[in-house]
């Protein structure tokens, strides 16, 4: 999948390449808008059209020129970068894309860049707080803004019906925004203004948007809109490689945090009987073989499968009882728990026809027995997600190459195991080993 961008200027094009980055992408910047694409493998390209304060003729020429220079060189998704201030020739250029894309395509566009402090509400665009127009922006010496209502501002240079989609949709999440967005679409309008107040929110319009195929989208926004549509819109038109969750810890953060995980991504968790694992006896291979062929049909439906022993049915595990009744330690039932998650993780790494695209253990036990049961040499490491969330990938064995994030039963908050799996998804690279 390619990704093109068309921004007005130099700096904003380097700013929506490097959030394209964040998301996996390859990205690079092209300095002048006519110049031949650059080779190698890139997957993302940034054109600077340098006409923020150009006249309208040259800025349509300029959007023309890039536009077909991305058709020529493939590029799957067109975005339009803008000002974070919404300066310039902002619905020209939209109206310009728009025209050479087709009847069949909508722009959408979310002035929003909560990491700037810029946030859209009521159709307002608000800078620290402030309507922008209040703001330095008003005295811009070539074209001062006046106002703070971007569909306002767009309508005034755009000759499409322009409509807008408050925070009262956006805040339902993506079901709700995409009923809205095909109700916009129906209605004849060619261009949504969008709020949007925090990432999780324009993640959630770009996900929306990535599931309206009889159109062709057009993220118009600073660059956090156009990143995650990007990576939302890849995901859809491909197949991805699936992340495993195994977690074995049955603290309350844990608990807290699968559920928060089962929650933003409608995984259908794979729930183990630690009772059974607990067990030198037969219980212990018949589990293993149930939860994996449970696991093997789930893994089918959903890019993230969930293995744990942390279901909110499950009865307290009383260790002290169970390893007096089969007069063993502790400590050999709690290895066995956590030898019975290695196995089920990689006889599904093994079994399973999918990539393997990275693991995430909880508890230094489970990652342990990973290991161990996997017959890895040890683990590359590479990054921190979190604080004392390490990220890099096996070495050797079974699980030669696959990405692992790992972290403590009682690190983070109730978001951790989400932001993790989402790394994993940004960072897929690695293929699924069998030996």
């Amino acid at each position: 999948m390619k990704v093109g961008v068309i921004a007005d200027d130099l700096t904003g094009a380097n700013a929506t390449g490097v959030k394209l980055v964040k998301q996996g992408f390859e990205a690079a910047t092209m300095v002048y808008y006519d110049q031949p694409l650059v080779s190698g493998s890139y997957n993302a390209v940034c054109i600077d059209t340098d006409s923020r304060y150009a006249r309208r003729d040259v800025a349509e020429m300029r959007i023309e020129k890039s536009i077909e220079n991305l058709k020529s060189w493939g590029a799957d998704v067109i975005c339009k970068r803008i000002d974070s201030t919404v300066r310039g020739n902002i619905g020209i250029e939209v109206d310009k894309v728009l025209n050479e894309l087709g009847e069949k395509s909508i722009a959408v566009v979310v002035a929003s860049f909560p990491d700037s402090s810029r946030i859209t509400s009521g159709g307002y665009l608000l800078v620290n707080g402030v309507p922008v127009q209040a703001t330095d922006v008003a005295k811009d010496p070539v074209t001062p803004l006046t106002e703070s209502f971007v569909p306002s501002i767009i309508k005034k240079q755009s000759e499409h019906p322009v409509t807008h989609l408050g925070l009262e949709t956006v805040l339902q999440g993506k079901d709700i925004i995409l009923q809205d967005l095909k109700k916009r679409i129906q209605e004849g309008n060619r261009i949504i203004v969008m709020d949007a107040v925090t990432d999780e929110e324009i993640e959630d319009i770009a996900h929306a948007m990535a599931l309206i195929e009889d159109y062709q989208l057009v993220p118009v926004d600073p660059g956090p809109l156009t990143a995650y549509y990007s990576k939302a819109y890849t995901s859809q038109h491909t197949q991805s490689k699936k992340i495993i969750v195994t977690v074995g810890s049955v603290t309350s953060l844990s608990a807290q945090q699968l559920d928060y995980l089962i929650d933003k991504t409608d995984a259908i968790p794979v729930y183990v009987d630690a009772n059974k694992l607990a067990s030198l006896s037969e219980s212990w291979e018949t589990e293993v073989d149930r939860v994996v062929q449970e696991a093997l049909e789930q893994i089918r439906m959903q890019d993230i499968l969930v293995i744990t022993t942390n279901s909110p049915a499950a009865e307290r595990l009383d260790l002290k009882r169970l390893s007096e009744g089969q007069g063993v330690s502790q400590d050999q039932l709690a290895k066995r728990i956590a030898d019975g998650l290695g196995k089920i993780t990689r006889l599904v790494i093994q079994s399973t026809s999918y990539e393997i695209g990275g693991c995430f253990s909880s508890g230094g036990d489970v990652t342990a027995s990973l290991c161990s049961v996997g017959r890895a040499e040890g683990i590359k490491l590479k990054d921190e997600i979190l604080p004392l969330v390490a990220y890099g990938e096996f070495i050797g064995g079974y699980f030669n190459g696959i990405p692992l994030a790992t972290k403590g039963g009682m690190v983070g908050d109730k978001k951790s195991i989400y932001t993790i799996v989402k790394h994993l998804l940004t960072n897929q690279t690695s293929t699924k080993q069998v030996n």
